[in-house]
């Protein structure tokens, strides 16, 4: 297997590594420095590596892919500023732990601070944004240097998908020849055969094990939970997930309701037949809701929080109000909630400790007993959410205009199961939380939400439908397609079939919930900022069957009659399901009159959740 030169040899065994240790796929860019890496990539049959041409593209369609998988992704590009265009998804990457490996091609170390062309300082180029960096030696044809290098590499691997799961880098110098040019004598025909050709299965292997809390902590928690008003609070879920038989468990065992996040992957799945799980909470949420203004209602005495924070500030707001003690479940120990009322950190992995807490509680006698002095029977905190619930979304659905929500809600209702549905941020995130109603449809859904930039949102949605055979729908606003239409050449390029719907209210219909609004014309033209673009010639550019659905009235505000363009988007996705290829829905809309809408809809299922509650009393 001797390889015709020292960086051959190098880069094959980084990329035996890695396909030893179970990565299955890689995304490259092209590029001359990292030309070693790329052939070594290329050239390995257990590696399906997917070609992008824009590096940042590159880096948000692997981040999409490792974080439908919740395997590591490798990155290869070559040196510059080609990796200074993997920052956004490596910082998206760090906040939503998704592991991810950067392998930067850079330049010989004497080439470094000399002046040379396409030569950066790429040293700790992402900071404190990584689990694990090393800028690896130059390659060299030795016992030694090849199984530090194979051993570098299972580091980071091991590092990418530990307790605290996100990105690494690996800064790969080369010097010329970087093809693969015979060199006489440069590789020596004597090397250890462990060392060139690795060993049998990963040269080390990787054994990751997982936070639990000893039996005191795991019972003093349990005692802890042994009241009739409390909730479970589901986040978005870091890579893998959450285990829903685990969480529902634990739902039985102590009566709380399940209040979850669209990104959980609790609000679907068939799951929700059994378990009471909450989704319209953001709509009729608020601090006002908690405590005495309305004593109707009854508050949580006990919130266990898992996951990241809810995209819900609502949510946030509420729980923080409510002075409930708030346990807040991290396997790595970070602090993942910035209204500061958590009372206690829990350290654990939380399938695991769901699945523990539910034998424990369970166990107790905690089912049918009355909390001293509450005055709640039980599973009547449970009712009163459901009931809240039913209220609620009777509201939200019954809207006669069309507004942004409704694009949502129309898809909610048309997704096949089961389904990979990839969400952009800004807005189409947060009405997929508010009118989002839980169902029995297997859903994946996933979003951007570490850093919850709009960047990106393509390419992580493609880089997602290439890890699954389900059928991909991406949800994106029209500024996030803006922001990253080069992405669109994966459909193509890595063989993958989406349909994308656009909301498209010309411009950043987000900040219309900001107190800047009342500021014009600066609101307009700096926050705003309409654009006027129409997305049909992008997608003759890329491909793409495209269909427009028009849910404005003549004057350019919100329609009329909103069950006429909810079934002109739902035919329209529908067909696009039917058909072979991928398809861009631009749905228009208008922002202003869509955000008075969701005023309107908020205060209006509040006041017929109360109403609902009060009527049982």
């Amino acid at each position: 297997m001797t390889a015709p030169n020292r960086n051959t040899l190098w880069a094959r065994a980084i990329v035996d590594e890695l396909a030893s240790a179970g990565v299955s796929a890689a995304v490259a860019s092209p590029g001359s420095r990292s030309t070693p890496l790329t052939m070594a990539l290329a050239r390995h049959e257990d590696v399906h590596v997917f070609s992008q041409l824009d590096e940042r593209s590159a880096a948000f369609f692997a981040l999409g892919r490792a974080r439908r998988t919740g395997e590591v992704t490798p990155l290869v590009c070559t040196s510059g500023t080609a990796a200074a265009n993997y920052h956004p998804a490596v910082m998206e990457a760090d906040q939503g732990r998704v592991p991810l490996l950067a392998l930067t091609a850079d330049r010989p170390p004497e080439l470094r601070d000399s002046g040379a062309n396409q030569t950066a300082d790429q040293e700790k180029l992402y900071g404190d944004a990584v689990r694990y960096y090393k800028d690896l030696p130059e390659p060299a044809a030795s016992d030694r240097a090849l199984a530090s290098v194979r051993t570098t590499v299972a580091r980071a691997l091991a590092a990418a998908e530990g307790t605290d799961p996100g990105p690494v880098h690996l800064n790969v110098p080369f010097a010329k020849p970087l093809e693969p040019t015979p060199v006489p004598d440069d590789v020596p025909a004597d090397l250890d055969p462990a060392a060139e050709s690795g060993r049998d299965g990963p040269y080390v292997g990787r054994t990751t094990g997982a936070a639990r809390l000893d039996d005191r902590d795991l019972r003093a928690l349990a005692s802890a939970l042994e009241v009739d008003r409390g909730l479970i609070v589901a986040g978005p879920a870091d890579p893998p997930g959450l285990d829903a038989e685990a969480v529902t468990a634990l739902s039985h065992a102590t009566g709380y309701p399940i209040l979850a996040d669209p990104l959980s992957g609790l609000r679907f799945g068939g799951h929700t037949r059994v378990a009471p799980v909450i989704g319209g909470y953001d709509a009729y949420l608020s601090a006002d809701v908690a405590g005495a203004s309305t004593p109707i209602w009854r508050d949580p005495e006990v919130v266990l929080r898992l996951g990241a924070s809810p995209t819900s500030k609502s949510l946030r707001k509420y729980l923080a109000a409510t002075g409930a003690d708030q346990y807040v479940v991290d396997p790595a120990g970070r602090w993942r909630e910035a209204e500061f009322a958590a009372t206690d950190l829990v350290i654990a992995e939380p399938n695991r400790l769901c699945g523990d807490l539910s034998r424990l509680v369970g166990a107790s006698g905690r089912g049918g007993r009355t909390s001293a002095g509450s005055g709640d029977t039980d599973g009547a905190f449970a009712d009163q959410w459901e009931r809240a619930d039913e209220a609620a979304f009777s509201v939200l659905e019954s809207a006669d205009a069309f507004h942004e929500g409704r694009v949502a809600e129309t898809l909610l209702a048309e997704l096949p199961d089961p389904a990979t549905l990839f969400v952009s941020n800004s807005m189409p995130v947060r009405d997929l939380d508010r009118f989002g109603r839980p169902g029995t449809t297997s859903l994946t859904v996933c979003g951007n939400r570490g850093v919850s930039g709009i960047d990106g949102i393509v390419s992580s949605a493609l880089g997602a439908g290439s890890a699954t055979t389900d059928d991909l729908t991406l949800l994106t606003g029209d500024l996030a397609l803006y922001h990253d239409s080069n992405g669109l050449l994966a459909l193509d390029r890595c063989d993958v079939d989406a349909t994308i719907v656009a909301v498209n209210n010309d411009g950043g219909g987000i900040f219309h919930k900001l107190p800047i609004e009342e500021y014009d014309p600066e609101f307009t033209e700096w926050f705003k900022t309409p654009h006027g673009i129409e997305f049909s010639t992008l997608a003759d550019q890329y491909g793409l069957r495209y269909v427009t659905v028009d849910a404005r009235d003549g004057d350019g505000n919100g329609g009329e009659d909103g069950d006429d363009a909810s079934e002109d988007l739902a035919s329209a996705y529908r067909e696009s399901l039917a058909r072979d290829g991928s398809t861009l829905i631009e749905v228009h809309v208008d922002a202003e009159s869509s955000h008075r809408a969701r005023e309107r809809l908020g205060k209006e299922a509040t006041a017929a959740v109360l109403a609902a509650i009060d009527g049982e009393e």
